[in-house]
């Protein structure tokens, strides 16, 4: 749930700090007060579009800060967060933004910086908010399959998932057969090319780690005259008349005469002895060494004719030598394909066959699973509806096929288009009057019509999406009567399994509120600032009257307003 905002120079608000609580949350207010400003800040915090025209006039910066508490550690926030290395703590999760001046936005979640991006695939884990934009997503065909895949859950997931696995072959193998199927003249130039450069990294002859043994030897040539002296000195020091290997051979001489006479002289005798061989051996390697040791200056030409000769093949193959030989060999599988086009493209034509036949069996699949829940959101939508006073409105939801060219795949004897969602297009139709037919939502529901529509599949999704917090903006317009209170219930049966935030100007509807915020625009001095009050109960009594009756509050609608919270303590009980 969101358990604290905190809201700084964000529109006509200067500091805002709220405290919310479980269960439903109502907002009421006159026109204009900032209702649906705390609700825009809400908005920007998980991630919504922001503008320098936010900030406070005047203000450098707007700041909006927001504590989320999770519950449950299977709550899709916590797989989220780990995805982009994000820590969460004792079920906490801290959203921050500023929003400059200048234009520029500034994202943190639990104090690490992120991208707008990522704020908003968090906060969507987090917050879903409704309103009259949703209203028009609903109107949307292109939303009606995901909503019914969303319902269907796993079953669906499990079916589709089994779908696109086989759909990534089939996009790969008529890729590939695309490819071959170009133009001669387009293949013709691209074997010349590819030739071309297959002979060229094959003429360099060239082997692993050579230009890495090339660089050594290059080092050691460049060094020629400073290693001779090094090898030269350091041999001299050691062989020869009174030089280091005479010494030591002297003094282990001597300790030889007398370790039979003292024990305990023996290992110090064996400890020169040992070295005396040892350097007696590398002395050896010295002299090996100096006199194999030959300057050419023709080597290093050759090695740096070499280097330069790599240098080039690695800026047109590859950063290593190891990836210009890797994309020789690709080339060659290329040209082989090329040389061999009209066997690969009768295989390929084979496999693709055999992978369309496949795609056509989880496709159907797909399908028939999709129709399964279907039927089951049918009736549930029907009985959301029977309680929101739609009973006789009918729903339904219409399949129909993607539509592919005439030498398409048939699916059912009808040509089909495979996209990644499967080859189904969904449509939600609905007929709101007795005896008229079914026809496509977005051409018959009124605005009161699609606030029912909409909030009996709230109420049916919020179970399946598992956010933490529900925002309500205005979405009961257009609606009174007994149709208000309808909506007041079923608004806060949604709240009893999520946190629900509603701004209402529906007195039903403040009166199913566990907490009522009264949202004040005040002037103070030159400047216009908002606040938010809790309401205790003699209060919601007076602001119930109010929405009830306007601004004259008698006797009568504070009755009124007592009958309406007694009845909605009646109906939560």
């Amino acid at each position: 749930m969101l358990a604290e905002l905190s809201i700084k120079n964000f529109a006509i608000i200067e500091s805002l700090s709220i405290s919310f609580e479980k269960g439903l949350t109502v907002l009421t207010g006159e026109t204009g007060a900032g209702k649906s400003i705390i609700i825009d800040a809400i908005h920007l915090l998980i991630g919504g579009r922001g503008s320098a025209e936010f900030v406070r006039f005047g203000e450098e910066k707007a700041e909006i800060e927001g504590l989320f508490l999770l519950d449950d550690e299977t709550h899709p926030c916590y797989g989220k967060c780990a995805e982009f290395g994000i820590d969460i703590s004792e079920g906490m999760v801290v959203l921050r933004r500023e929003i400059f001046a200048t234009g520029k936005s500034v994202c943190r979640v639990n104090g690490k910086l992120v991208t707008t991006a990522i704020l908003r695939e968090i906060g969507s884990t987090l917050v879903d908010i409704h309103g009259q934009h949703e209203h028009q997503e609903l109107m949307d065909p292109s939303r009606h399959l995901p909503l019914l895949d969303e319902y269907g859950g796993a079953e669906i997931a499990e079916a589709l998932a089994e779908y696109r696995s086989v759909y990534e072959k089939y996009e790969q193998l008529r890729k590939k057969l695309k490819k071959l199927n170009e133009n001669e003249q387009q293949m013709a130039h691209r074997l010349d090319l590819l030739t071309f450069q297959l002979n060229e990294i094959q003429q360099a002859n060239l082997q692993p780690n050579e230009e890495e043994q090339l660089m050594e030897e290059r080092v050691k040539i460049i060094n020629f005259q400073k290693i001779y002296e090094a090898l030269k000195h350091s041999y001299e020091a050691l062989s020869g008349e009174q030089r280091g290997l005479d010494w030591i051979g002297l003094a282990m001489s001597h300790l030889d005469d007398v370790a039979s006479i003292d024990p305990s002289l023996k290992e110090a005798y064996e400890t020169i002895a040992n070295s005396y061989y040892l350097l007696e051996d590398i002395t050896y390697k010295l002299r090996d060494e100096l006199e194999q040791l030959e300057y050419d200056p023709y080597r290093l030409d050759f090695i740096e004719s070499r280097l330069s000769e790599i240098n080039q093949l690695k800026r047109k193959y590859g950063s290593t030598i190891e990836e210009i030989l890797q994309y020789a060999e690709k080339i060659g599988e290329e040209i082989d394909t090329i040389q061999n086009r009209e066997t690969h493209i009768h295989e390929l034509q084979k496999e693709l066959k055999s992978v369309t036949e496949d795609l056509l069996i989880e496709a159907k699949n797909v399908t028939n699973v999709r129709k399964k829940y279907a039927k089951m959101l049918i009736d549930h939508i029907h009985q959301e509806l029977k309680d929101l006073y739609m009973e006789k409105t009918q729903f339904d939801i219409v399949f129909s096929k993607r539509e592919g060219t005439l030498d398409a795949p048939l699916l059912d004897g009808v040509p089909v288009k495979f996209h990644e969602d499967g080859v189904d297009v969904v449509e939600f139709y609905i007929s709101t009057n007795v005896g008229e037919p079914l026809k496509p939502l977005a051409k018959i529901a009124s605005g009161g019509e699609l606030s029912r529509i909409m909030l009996a599949l709230k109420s049916i999704f919020s179970k399946h999406q598992g956010v933490t917090s529900i925002i309500f903006d205005e979405v009961d317009t257009g609606v009174s009567g007994r149709v208000a209170q309808a909506i007041a219930e079923k608004i806060y049966r949604i709240s009893i399994d999520s946190q629900v935030l509603c701004i209402s100007h529906l007195p039903q509807v403040a009166a199913m509120a566990d907490t009522h915020l009264f949202i004040a625009k005040e002037t103070d001095g030159n400047r216009t600032k908002t606040s938010v009050k809790a309401l205790t109960e003699e209060e919601k009594v007076k602001e119930i009257g109010r929405m009830i009756s306007g601004v004259e509050i008698t006797e009568l609608t504070k009755k009124h307003a007592k009958e309406l919270l007694e009845l909605a303590t009646k109906l939560k009980e």
